[in-house]
């Protein structure tokens, strides 16, 4: 029977690890949820949105995605942070377009500028039928997205995953790219493993809020990177690909003069 002294008082390590738990949640707190953003979370309550929201999904520089609930099922929130927001990596073409719209020196009027580009980016990605969590609303530095998982479970990305058919993901990867390419005519700019969830056995393109238009200067460019990037990737798993072989299965951009 364990000692009655064991149950009621925790152990030195219990007591850090609560400590930990402690600082962790402030940290949280403090990086994402300042007052106006409070404020912005609780208009979009009263809107009917979502109803609470539970734990991190991910973390990152630029924001954090936040699994939210409502009745009957979850979406995801994401808050873009005002305080220490980054865009050095965005490319020069998306930051002058928030520049254009917020101005230089207004911080965060770029940052909702950057929640409204996301937004308006997912509605194209969606209606030209690339699969992407579908947007429901945006307020200020926040953005309200479909859950991408099963369960509540979040989908985990394709990073952390073991495919059992890479080849035939590869092909389907492919396919979304060139819908986005021609479709949606948006180039993603920033693909990697890291920001495509796999779900239902096929991608999901999260992150899109830099992408530019497929018929801009930089696109060719930008995509050439995605590319090289992911085409390595799927040769590790044994793929017989090159940046190459993918570019001719997308097909080419078309150009400014062609768009016109």
């Amino acid at each position: 029977m364990p000692d009655m002294e064991e149950l009621l008082y925790p152990t030195k390590k219990e007591r850090v690890e609560d400590r930990r738990k402690e600082q962790r949640h402030r940290k949280l707190q403090d990086e994402f949820f300042d007052h106006p953003t409070l404020t912005t979370i609780s208009r979009l309550i009263t809107q009917g949105q979502f109803e609470s929201i539970d734990y991190p999904i991910s973390t990152g520089k630029e924001g954090g995605v936040f699994r939210a609930t409502l009745p009957g099922g979850f979406r995801a929130v994401k808050v873009y942070r005002i305080g220490n927001t980054i865009f050095k990596r965005l490319p020069p073409a998306v930051l002058e377009d928030l520049i254009r719209e917020a101005g230089a020196h207004q911080r965060a009027r770029l940052v909702f500028a950057w929640a409204r580009r996301e937004h308006t980016i997912l509605r194209k990605l969606a209606a030209a039928q690339v699969r992407c969590p579908e947007p429901y609303g945006y307020l200020r530095n926040v953005l309200v997205m479909e859950f991408i998982g099963t369960d509540g479970v979040p989908a985990a990305t394709l990073q952390e995953m073991v495919v059992e058919d890479p080849g035939g993901l590869y092909e389907e990867l492919v396919e979304q790219i060139r819908r986005m390419v021609h479709n949606a005519e948006l180039v993603h700019g920033d693909l990697s493993p890291y920001n495509l969830l796999l779900w239902e056995g096929k991608p999901v393109f999260i992150d899109v809020g830099q992408s530019i238009p497929s018929a801009h200067p930089e696109a060719s460019g930008l995509l050439a990177r995605d590319v090289a990037t992911l085409a390595k990737f799927f040769g590790r798993w044994g793929v017989d690909t090159s940046p190459e072989a993918m570019l001719e299965s997308i097909g080419p951009i078309r150009s400014a003069s062609e768009a016109a």
